[in-house]
Order: C-alpha cells, then structure tokens, then sequence
C-alpha cells in the first residue's frame, strides 16, 4: 500500500470511529486498531487526534462547497431545475457519507472555541452565496419580498435539522423524496418558481 492509500486507510477508520464514538469517547488507539497500523504510522500521517478530525471535516466542508453552484436567474425557465439540482447534489453529498454527516452536525459543534469559530465561518459563508441568491432571486421576481438573510439562515437550518434527524435516527428516505420535499417547502415559502 503506497503512502496515498495508507494515509486515505487512517482517515476512513478514523471517520468510523469518531462517528461511532464521538471525538471526545474516540482514542488514537481505537483509530490505529481500526485501521489495523501501528501508533507511530499514525503519527507519520497525523499530528494529533484533533488534527485528523479537523481534515476529515474540512473534507466535507470541501464537498459541500463544490455541490452548491450559482443558479442562473437569466433564464426563469430554468431556475426551479437549477435550485431542484442544487439540493440533490448537497443532500447526496451529504447522505452518501453518512459517518461523516454525523461528525459534521454533531460531533464538531462544541469541540472547541476555534472549531466553533471555523464551523461559524462555513455556515457564514455558505449563508452568503444563498443571501445573494436569494436577493438576485427578489430582483427578478422569483423569491418573495423579504429578510433574504433571514431566508437564508431559515433555509440552512430546515435543511441541517432534517440532515441531522436523518442521519442520527437512521431514518430511511430515497434521495428523491428528500430533494423533492425540500423543494416543496421552499416553493410553499419564499420561492416563486414552478417545476
């Protein structure tokens, strides 16, 4: 196994096991044994435990990040398609690693100050684009006059709380009803698109 895969080895157990233990219950040990290394390989990869449990989250927040593009409001007749796209690509980045969606929306609030402060900073930034969005979206006629920050930060956490609940109660809806119930609520509330 070459250094690439060896490191990718480490990261994948580690997500499992800060998943099923949370950080704080997770030790090295249970990592290294999950991975089936030694100590010391672990910490040819890794400084520390906090440091593998901040680059699997700062993976994720990666993904997410390249999930969410800029929807086109030039053509109205595509915008519904466009915002319909957006949500299947953050709900399947999201459920197609369960583990690591759980480390996201539980495990890491609350790790520590700076944590807080750089899983503040993402949810800012991810706030953002939708603010601008959604006030582009006004612009055009296509949102509902209003707060479009507030829109935005009712929008994030509709969707982190049914991500949460999904996630840690295991509940099991297909991707589709996920993407098309989303959608419904947004189209009930401030967006004025129709499929």
């Amino acid at each position: 196994m070459n250094k690439t895969e060896r490191r990718q080895q480490i990261l994948s157990n580690a997500r499992d096991v800060f998943a099923k233990r949370g950080y704080h219950a997770a030790k090295i040990d249970d990592i290294v044994a999950a991975a089936g290394v030694a100590r010391g390989t672990f910490y040819l990869y890794f400084e520390d435990k906090r440091a593998i449990f901040e680059e699997i989250v700062d993976g994720t927040f990666a993904r997410l990040g390249t999930a969410i593009m800029r929807v086109d409001t030039e053509d109205p007749s595509r915008v519904a398609s466009q915002i319909e796209e957006n949500i299947r690509r953050i709900v399947h980045a999201l459920l197609e690693d369960p583990a690591t969606t759980k480390i996201l929306l539980s495990d890491a609030v609350g790790l520590d100050p700076a944590f807080d402060r750089k899983l503040l900073f993402f949810y800012e930034e991810v706030g953002k684009l939708l603010e601008a969005s959604l006030v582009d979206g006004q612009e055009r006629g296509i949102v509902a006059a209003g707060d479009a920050r507030v829109y935005a930060i009712m929008t994030l956490g509709a969707v982190k709380e049914l991500m949460y609940q999904l996630v840690m109660r295991g509940l099991d809806y297909p991707e589709e009803r996920i993407v098309a119930e989303i959608f419904q609520f947004l189209a009930a509330g401030y967006l004025r698109v129709a499929r």
